[in-house]
């Protein structure tokens, strides 16, 4: 149960990286970032070597192990290349474009769903018991954080962010962003890019 809090604060804290960006205080994103990357990393990895293991099929193991690959594959795409990095995560402020291209197109904020994959991922790799209990609670904390995100901060950090949240869905893709999110990966700059978002 400790390593499910210590998860659970690592989500806490990452609401820090929203403040610490409107107020544009110099080396804070990069102390939030390692520390959130820390905690929920630890905590992850803790889970995963924990010793009570679920019975799993072995076809669900190899399964696990290519859904990681994709899910891992999707998280670095939607977070550190769909999104300039160093404004992102670097630099003091919140950056001058707000991203809608690529997974943004596809809903406002993607990491959400490839990290439900991740966690579905390492539960069949690792048939850790504790990770099955944990990951619907990381991942309540994960909806709750971007929740505050689109209602609190996003708003205020991008001018454009109320109309990109009417035609964009937040979390549950519809065929039309779908469409949208294929043209724009296929032709990059076919959608506007007003300001920089996050997922």
């Amino acid at each position: 149960m400790g390593y499910i809090i210590i998860g659970v604060l690592g989500f806490l804290v990452a609401h820090l990286f929203d403040v610490v960006s409107l107020k544009r205080i110099p080396g804070a994103k990069q102390g939030v970032g390692i520390a959130v990357g820390a905690l929920i990393g630890y905590a992850t990895l803790m889970a995963c070597l924990e010793s009570e293991r679920l019975a799993l099929p072995i076809w669900l193991t190899w399964f696990g192990w290519a859904l990681f690959s994709v899910s891992i594959l999707l998280l670095v795409y939607s977070l550190f290349v769909n999104l300039p990095f160093r404004k992102t995560y670097v630099a003091p402020g919140v950056g001058d474009r707000l991203i809608r291209t690529g997974s943004y197109a596809l809903v406002r904020h993607p990491g959400v769903l490839w990290y439900a994959l991740f966690l579905v991922s390492l539960i069949f790799v690792s048939k850790s018991k504790l990770l099955l209990v944990a990951s619907p609670i990381w991942l309540a904390m994960d909806i709750m954080h971007v929740i505050i995100q689109d209602k609190f901060f996003f708003g205020k950090m991008f001018e454009d962010y109320e109309h990109y949240r009417r035609e964009t869905p937040m979390l549950i893709p519809s065929r039309r962003s779908i469409g949208a999110c294929l043209r724009t990966i296929r032709h990059p700059g076919t959608e506007s890019e007003l300001q920089e978002g996050r997922g």
